[in-house]
This record gives C-alpha cells, sequence and structure tokens, in this order.
C-alpha cells in the first residue's frame, strides 16, 4: 500500500473561490525521498496541510477527491490520530518548540499519547540520537542555534515514530552549513529508517542530489514528476521560476550546442567528475 494516496484532490479555503489545489493525483511508496518545489503560492504547503489533516480539519474550506496516508482516510481521521503516522517539521522551528528543555518538547507528543514513562524515555533518547543532540538534552530551545532547534523539531516527530515526516521549508532560516546539516540527516534517517520523507524547498541546488524524486507544483496543480535529473533536466523547470542549480543549467546550455553527455549533473562535483571521466563528448 502507498503511503501516501491522493486522487483528483481539490481545494479552496474557507472564503476563497480560487482553488488552491486543483485536480491533484499524487503516489508515493516507503522509503522515497520527495523534494516538492515550485513557485511561491503554488499550493506546496496547502499539499503539506493535507497531509497530515489541517486541511480540511483545522483550516475548513471546500474539498473534493480522496487523500489516503498511512493506509488512513485524512478526511474521516482526526488530526491526532493522523499525528501517529504523519509527522510536520514547520518552517521556523520556534514555532513548534515551547517546553522549557529539549527533552520535554521531545517527549510532548508520547506524553500525550498516555505512554509508559520507560517507553517515553527510550523514544526520547532515540530520537535525539538520530538528530545527534542527546548532548543538549536539558538544555532551553530558546538558547540554542537555528539548526539546533531545527533538529530538536525533527526529533520531536521522529520519536512518534511516523511513517511519513513532511518539512515546510525547514531550511528557511538556517545558514547554507547548518541548511546542509539537515538534509544531510534527513537523507540518513531515509536510508537508515526508510522513512518517508516530503521535503518542501527551494535550494535545490543543495537538496536535488539527496532526493529520489522531484514533484514541481504550479498554479496548484503538478507540473513535473519524475527523478531530479529528468525533471531539472527539462527547460520547463526553470520556465516555471524554481531555482535549477546553476550546473543544471549550464549543461542544458552545452546540450543545446550540440554536446552530448551520460547524464545531467546536478552538482559541481558531478559535472568535474563527468569532465575528468571524459563522458562529455562534442
Amino acid at each position: 500500500m502507498s503511503v501516501i494516496h491522493l486522487e483528483s484532490l481539490s481545494y479552496s479555503y474557507a472564503g476563497s473561490e480560487r482553488k488552491a489545489l486543483d485536480n491533484v493525483s499524487f503516489s508515493a511508496e516507503e522509503g522515497e525521498f520527495i523534494l516538492l518545489t515550485g513557485p511561491s503560492g503554488c499550493g506546496k504547503t496547502t499539499l503539506c496541510r493535507c497531509l497530515n489533516g489541517l486541511v480540511p480539519h483545522f483550516y475548513g474550506g471546500q474539498i473534493e477527491g480522496k487523500a489516503t496516508v498511512g493506509g488512513l482516510d485524512v478526511f474521516s481521521t482526526p488530526i491526532h490520530e493522523m499525528a501517529r503516522r504523519v509527522g510536520f517539521v514547520f518552517q521556523n522551528p520556534e514555532n513548534q518548540l515551547f517546553a522549557l528543555s529539549v527533552e520535554r518538547d521531545v517527549a510532548f507528543g508520547l506524553e500525550n499519547l498516555g505512554c509508559p514513562r520507560d517507553k517515553i524515555r527510550d523514544r526520547v533518547e532515540w530520537a535525539l540520537a538520530q538528530v545527534d543532540m542527546q548532548a543538549f538534552r536539558l538544555a532551553a530551545p530558546y538558547e540554542l542555534s537555528g539548526g539546533q532547534q531545527q533538529r530538536v523539531a525533527i526529533a520531536s516527530v521522529l520519536a512518534m515514530q511516523p511513517q511519513l515526516v513532511v518539512l515546510d521549508e525547514p531550511t528557511s532560516f538556517l545558514d547554507p552549513a547548518s541548511a546542509l546539516r539537515i538534509i544531510q540527516i534527513l537523507k540518513r534517517l531515509n536510508a537508515e529508517l526508510s522513512l518517508t520523507i516530503v521535503l518542501v524547498e527551494h535550494r535545490l541546488d543543495m537538496v536535488s542530489v539527496y532526493a529520489t524524486r522531484v514533484v514541481l507544483m504550479n498554479e496548484g496543480r503538478i507540473a513535473l514528476d519524475g527523478s531530479p535529473r529528468a525533471v531539472l533536466g527539462l527547460d520547463q523547470a526553470r520556465m516555471y521560476g524554481v531555482g535549477v542549480p546553476k550546473v543544471v543549467r549550464l549543461f542544458n546550455l552545452l546540450r543545446k550546442e550540440g554536446l552530448s553527455l551520460e547524464h545531467t549533473p546536478l552538482t559541481p562535483m558531478e559535472a568535474a567528475d563527468a569532465l575528468r571521466r571524459g563522458t562529455l563528448a562534442g
């Protein structure tokens, strides 16, 4: 069974006649690392809210179609039940952390489920280890850097052991080094735990090499869907207004000049390696 299955999903926010999502059909299997991107206002955040039940249970509005996540019907399942299957990480970690210590923040969801104390302790320890934050378990979240706060936010959803983790631009407030560390942690979790990840991100030059699939949205619809090389190698991707990696744009221009290559490199390192091995021929 697919972890995510959306069928002809359309949605309009309460008081709005414009469709934030327009006839979206989309499925994801266990272990996929999906990069969800597109221009601002294209429906990415709304789609994420559908995956954990915030749409339609919290935001209301008009919704049509079908949405199944983790085997649960999103329209008929309460948000607190969806939280067992879907972890959601917000753009700004300060909106997600509120306790006086890191370990209390990570334990919050489990406490609300009434888990035994020993189980909570083990889950908190495990989740903090996954993001390399064990040494900060007694620290106050407001004392941490932005990157550390975001790792705690990720640990707080990992402690629930969800099938799916959805992250809505988690690196927006971070410097490049901290952002890269977050992305690398997500890829490791994806590989080691077979955790399905949907990541909304605009830093395509940083993320595309780690993703297994790119879904590009435009005006509430899925415009492109495929492997990172296939999607980002298309001229349409740039025309939709996303930040296609510069090395991809360069090799697209070289291809138009008649040069052939085995595949589209996603990073400068891949491009240099292709040139050294002579896989670029004219």
